[in-house]
């Protein structure tokens, strides 16, 4: 009996004491009692952090100082090199917010699954735009590959602004004075363009439309615009032999190519495959664009439209684009696939005694 006592105990010596009465109230104060907050465990952290938040925001505010002043010292001692860099720098911010929005409907293509012709207008006239604006920045990314080849860069950027720079980087005077320029090459076209579609007029087989057709030219030729109902009333003879696009002359397609800046050293398939392409993706734009309506448009987007369209807007009014484009969508929106050659033409045709008017 002694024996087993003495085993008892030893046991209970081994194990510890017992949870008394006070020790079992203490654990489940313990328990009850509320922890305390992650953030005040991370108090010297979290103080860290926001130190650190201030000190960037002070350096943020100097160095912003410094580049005030460093731009009122460029604008005061060097004017025109002041312009260069303020279009450069605005250039940049402009691309980078580009890039954003491109991302961001790239992003809502992909989610909802929509194709481009799904699109709003202004979504898809960015992504249109967006993607010449890169074709015209590959030469330049190339030649900017080997070591040392930016100072080259520079130098060719400085002296053919129009070729290799993109419209971010463009002056407000340069913007006129490039779209100018542009629009010389293609209004030299315009006539090569009138007078092969009076010549392929002569192979049409019905004598009354062989007529009406080079009536038109001729009246087109003279100054005067033809009428949205008189070029409609001939759709059907450009969705075949010999005025359908794949019927048309090389020489032809080649000026149709340039009016609408594109690049005629081509052979003949791929010069009529991507004039087509080129074409019904302005007549996606249309249809878009009568469904936002012309309204909504500002004076910027009615002037781009126009330009995108064979006309010379630079120096056009507001009223006077949106009149133009009320015209061009009438004949446009009710154009069927197959009748492109019709809309390329049109181009020209609704065109040319805009320009004669201007010179």
């Amino acid at each position: 009996m002694a024996l087993s006592r003495a085993g008892c105990c030893g046991a209970f010596w081994r194990l510890g004491p017992g949870p008394g009465p006070a020790t079992g109230l203490s654990r489940a104060r313990g328990l009850l009692e509320p922890r305390p907050a992650r953030g005040a465990l991370r108090s010297p952290a979290f103080r860290l952090s926001t130190g650190s938040r201030s000190v960037l925001a002070a350096l943020a505010s100097k160095v912003k100082r410094i580049n005030g002043r460093y731009e009122r010292f460029l604008e005061r001692t060097f004017p025109r090199f002041y312009v260069l860099y303020a279009t450069f720098t605005k250039g940049i911010q402009a691309l980078f917010v580009e890039v954003k929005e491109i991302r961001k409907i790239k992003s809502k293509m992909s989610h909802q699954r929509l194709s481009v012709q799904q699109l709003p207008y202004r979504e898809m006239e960015r992504l249109r735009q967006f993607r010449r604006d890169v074709i015209k920045a590959i030469p330049i990314g190339i030649i900017a590959i080997p070591p040392f080849a930016n100072f080259l860069v520079i130098v060719l950027m400085y002296f053919f602004p129009r070729q290799l720079l993109i419209r971010y980087f463009w002056t407000p005077n340069q913007q006129i004075e490039f779209l100018d320029a542009y629009d010389a090459i293609r209004r030299d076209l315009y006539p090569d363009v009138v007078k092969s579609l009076a010549l392929a007029a002569r192979s049409l087989p019905e004598p009354q439309l062989q007529k009406r057709l080079q009536e038109l030219c001729a009246e087109v030729q003279r100054g005067s615009q033809p009428r949205v109902a008189e070029l409609y009333a001939v759709r059907h003879l450009f969705s075949g032999s010999p005025l359908g696009l794949n019927k048309l002359r090389v020489s032809h397609v080649k000026a149709l190519s340039q009016v609408l800046f594109l690049t005629p050293h081509l052979p003949a398939f791929f010069l009529r495959r991507r004039l087509r392409s080129h074409v019904l993706e302005i007549r996606h734009l249309d249809r878009a664009m009568l469904r936002l309506g012309l309204g909504q448009l500002s004076e910027e987007e009615l002037k781009a439209a126009c330009y995108l369209r064979g006309l010379n807007s630079t120096h056009l009014g507001m009223s006077e684009c949106r009149a133009w484009l009320e015209q061009w969508l009438g004949l446009s929106c009710k154009l069927q696939a197959s009748e492109a050659s019709l809309l390329a033409n049109s181009m020209v045709l609704l065109s040319l005694n805009y320009v004669r008017a201007k010179e």
